[in-house]
Order: C-alpha cells, then structure tokens, then sequence
C-alpha cells in the first residue's frame, strides 16, 4: 500500500481543571482572536505522558506546580480560527488534580497575561471569551463528577526512551553508554 503523506492527525492536547473554594483556575491569554479565556493547557511534546504534559502546561502558564489525580475526559474538537480560517482538529486530555506550591519567582508563558479564580457560573457567562467550547465543556463534565482513573492513559516506556535517546544525542553520548536516564516518577508513567 502506497503511503499517505498528507495523512491528517489531530493535534494533542491536555488541559487542568483546578478548583479551589468553588472556583476555576483559568488563564487569560492572548490569541489571534484576541484575549482568551482558558484551563491552563497545552501541546503534547515528544517524550511526555499526557500527566507529564499536564504538569509543565500548568507550571508554565500559572507558575504552580499540579499533580494529576483523575482523567475528567477525553474530548475530539474541530475548531476553525475566525480571523486566519485554519481549520484544526485537536485531542484533548483533561485531567482534575491538586495544586502545588507557588513559584513567585517564575515567568508565565509567552502570550499569558494573567491567571484568573473563576465561579462555574462566571465561566457560563462568557462563552465568547473561552479560547475553546473545550472549556465549559471541560467543566460540566469536572461539575458532573466524571473522573475516571489515571490507568487509563497508558503511556509506553518506549515514549521516555526516545525522549532519553534524543537527549542523549543532544548531549554527545554514544548510543549503549552506561549512563541511563532516571525514570519517571510512577505517578506520572502508568504501566501495565
């Protein structure tokens, strides 16, 4: 079979949803349709489990840590850019879990203006300013009390070793040197 080499492939998201006292831990930040509401969140990156994406997305964007504690969902989006007409498709893992320490000294993520403490019924109020339907979405679910356990994202060790592998290159390590990277925390990397 010939190969497909404009084969389409969603893009891979994951998304906190952080309550604290009633109300969401948001971001506002800046997009080309102007400022967006949204979970803290982001792009999957090679040799990450989606909990490991989770956690950097949300030290990143709100400058505390987060340990994932329960799967909220697992939702597939099209969503068409208003102002440059892309017309993109994205996989979202959203995950419920406790925030950590606070880290004043850290700078948030380019295109992130501020973190914002939202009521569920602030949120519902302004649909027109959430980056995405993902996030209500998102929300009504986390409300609902859907959350499933972290076992069900399996990510295999073969993700941490190319992960090892490229570092490994980038630091000028033979291939089968004696020094092999620390695993990930067990928390992070369910295997079966």
């Amino acid at each position: 079979m010939p190969a497909m080499p404009n084969r389409w492939k969603p893009n891979v998201t994951v998304a906190a949803l952080i309550e604290r006292e009633g109300r969401f831990l948001l971001v506002e930040e800046e997009t080309s349709d102007g400022l967006k509401l949204n979970n803290p969140a982001g792009h999957l990156e090679p040799g990450e489990s989606p909990e490991q994406a989770c956690a950097r997305e949300v030290l990143e964007e709100t400058a505390h840590d987060f340990v994932p504690t329960a799967l909220v969902g697992v939702y597939l989006n099209r969503f068409v850019k208003t102002r440059t007409g892309d017309d993109l498709t994205y996989l979202r893992f959203a995950f419920a879990g406790t925030l950590g320490t606070h880290h004043s000294w850290r700078t948030l993520d380019a295109g992130i203006l501020r973190t914002v403490w939202m009521t569920p019924d602030e949120i519902r109020a302004c649909p027109e300013r959430h980056r995405s339907p993902l996030l209500l979405a998102c929300l009504e679910d986390y409300l609902a009390g859907q959350r499933h356990p972290l076992t069900l994202v399996h990510t295999d060790p073969s993700v941490m070793q190319a992960q090892a592998n490229q570092r490994q290159v980038a630091t000028g390590q033979a291939h089968g040197a004696a020094h092999q990277p620390s695993p990930a925390p067990a928390h992070l990397l369910n295997q079966r």
